[in-house]
């Protein structure tokens, strides 16, 4: 539900914040009060396009912010994770509009979203009907989703969606397949694996070559050096280790005099190993220098090879490695590619004839729901002074050559698989003796929407999933013992749906749960719209206004009374 609609300096409004009620909320006032206002501020945060000058005069931001509490149902968390706005404040979410004289910004849970991410947030939690956009039931898209809602169809509907998605990959698979040309591609995948496979490359032979190849064009320099270093340390006659031994003695007599010594004398001999483990090692190394100049040009040779392959086919001998195993797997495929063809048509057939099994179940099911809904309808409207209305649920199907689904078999007609079915559907309607049935969104008449949005409402208000229904004077061109029963039925709607209905009718205004009264008011030279919560008392006031006027006679209030009397009985 909308818990709370805040508005600044938007329009006439300079700041108001209106806690809503979980039942039916009335507002009223005076033509040209605000309330139309009011409608427009809450359009904002459904994701209408701003218009800069419906900025306060004088102020330099506009803020619209809507919290909704039990927000948490399957398709908004399907918005909010495909475009990356944070879950965890649900089952509440905020949606806030700022508009500046540059334009606007919108926000969901405070990160900021463009207007259609808002739009498809929104119109997952309100419905706003009237002379605005947000009449979800005048879009024909909706309508199949409202069948298989009101006839609990969603195992059908999954169990199709499985059978669609698998025949969606199968056809993809032969597409890529046929989009390689993999027969013109495979004496070129020959030539590459010959050229790979001649070279013969392995991981990390690379690096192996490189150092072995410095050591042999540095030989000489290893020998000299290992040589001179060896000398050095142990066989000239002031060599490094002998020198090591005349300090270990010289350290050994000063520790009998003073024992602060002995761990030096420790270290001393420490040196004294390691130098000779070094003398030992460079001695060995030195034995062991090879000067092979054919080793040598054998490993540039390769080198080279290596080289090419790796300008060729990707930079590193890991790239041509991977490429190498690439094109095998692409050439042996190749190598059966007229088999692979025929293994991908075969399974496509077999899963075209499960997704015709499940679309035909789908579509008989589809079809019983659509004869109770035309009679539940039209009982409603009946009720609601449309007693001469015909409403039809109409399917259409697409026919094509190449469709998925065949119901006939293959020398039949084959249809357009749709992700929903192979069903189109439509709502149409007739409200007056002799017209024929028209597509619901081409009814012209703004107080007959109303009244068959209602009804719909009322049909599928247990199947229905948004939360919040607003009806902008749903009373047009209806009055007396008609707008009696159009308030019952919004009564009974409000049952199921946190409904916010603006109405000029008392036999409306008094069945209110929740009743807000807006008024214009004049505050230092400026004009001020404002919106009150009413009490009981001020309840009835309010529809004695809307009976008698502005002077309200105690007739008028008595009335007001028993009318909000009879509504709380439920008569």
């Amino acid at each position: 539900m909308l818990r709370s609609l805040y508005v600044r300096d938007y329009a006439l409004i300079e700041e108001l914040d209106v806690e809503l009620g979980s039942g039916l909320n009335i507002i009223t006032g005076e033509t040209g009060a605000g309330k139309s206002i009011l409608i427009g501020a809450l359009s904002m945060i459904l994701g209408d396009r701003a218009n800069t000058d419906t900025l306060r005069t004088g102020a330099k931001k506009a803020v619209i912010e809507g919290v909704f509490d039990d927000a948490d149902t399957e398709h908004l968390r399907a918005v909010l994770d495909e475009n990356a706005i944070d879950t965890e404040p649900l089952p509440q979410i905020i949606l806030r509009r700022r508009i500046t004289d540059r334009g606007s910004r919108a926000f969901i849970n405070d990160t900021p979203a463009t207007l259609d991410v808002m739009r498809a947030v929104a119109s997952e939690l309100i419905d706003l009907h009237g002379q605005h956009e947000h009449q979800s039931l005048l879009h024909t898209e909706t309508h199949l989703r409202l069948l298989d809602s009101f006839g609990g169809l969603r195992h059908l509907v999954d169990n199709y969606r499985e059978h669609y998605d698998a025949v969606t990959e199968l056809i993809e698979e032969r597409d890529e397949l046929a989009r390689r040309e993999l027969e013109q591609q495979k004496q070129l995948y020959a030539f590459q694996i010959e050229e790979i496979d001649a070279v013969d490359p392995q991981p990390g032979e690379e690096e192996e070559l490189q150092a072995e190849r410095r050591v042999l064009e540095n030989a000489e320099q290893l020998y000299e050096s290992t040589a001179g270093l060896y000398e050095m340390l142990y066989e000239t006659e002031s060599a490094v280790h002998d020198q090591l031994v005349v300090a270990r003695n010289e350290l050994q007599d000063l520790a009998r005099i003073d024992d602060e010594f002995e761990e030096q004398v420790d270290e001393i001999e420490t040196a004294q190993i390691i130098v000779s483990e070094l003398a030992s090692f460079l001695q060995t190394y030195n034995a062991h220098i090879e000067f092979n100049p054919e080793r040598l040009s054998t490993i540039r040779d390769r080198i080279t090879e290596l080289e090419k392959l790796k300008r060729k086919y990707g930079g590193t001998l890991e790239a041509v490695l991977e490429y190498r195993d690439e094109i095998g797997e692409q050439y042996e495929l190749a190598e059966d590619f007229e088999g692979a063809l025929e293994r991908l048509n075969a399974q496509i057939v077999e899963a075209q004839q499960q997704l015709t099994d499940a679309a035909e179940r789908l579509s008989a099911k589809r079809r019983e729901v659509a004869e109770r809904i035309e009679q539940a309808i039209l009982g409603e409207l009946d009720q609601l002074g449309m007693p001469n209305s015909q409403f039809e649920v109409r399917f259409t199907r697409e026919e094509e050559d190449d469709g998925w689904i065949c119901p006939a078999g293959a020398d039949g007609p084959r249809y357009h698989a749709f992700a929903t079915g192979m069903d189109q559907v439509e709502f149409y309607i007739s409200t007056n003796v002799g017209e024929a049935p028209r597509p619901l969104a081409q009814v012209a008449s703004g107080g007959e929407i109303s009244r068959i949005m209602l009804a719909l409402k009322t049909i599928l208000a247990k199947s229905e999933r948004l939360p919040i229904l607003v009806f902008d004077e749903i009373d047009s061109g209806i009055s007396g013992d008609m707008a009696r029963r159009v308030g019952e039925s919004m009564r009974d709607l409000a049952s199921y749906h946190q409904i916010i209905a603006i109405t000029h009718l008392p036999q409306i205004a008094a069945l209110g749960d929740v009743h807000f009264r807006v008024a214009k008011r004049v505050e230092d030279g400026r004009t001020k719209t404002q919106i009150d919560r009413l009490d009981d008392e001020e309840q009835a006031a309010q529809v004695a206004t809307l009976i008698s006027g502005t002077d309200i006679t105690d007739a008028a209030l008595e009335s007001a009374r028993e009318l909000m009397a009879a509504g709380r009985r439920g008569e």
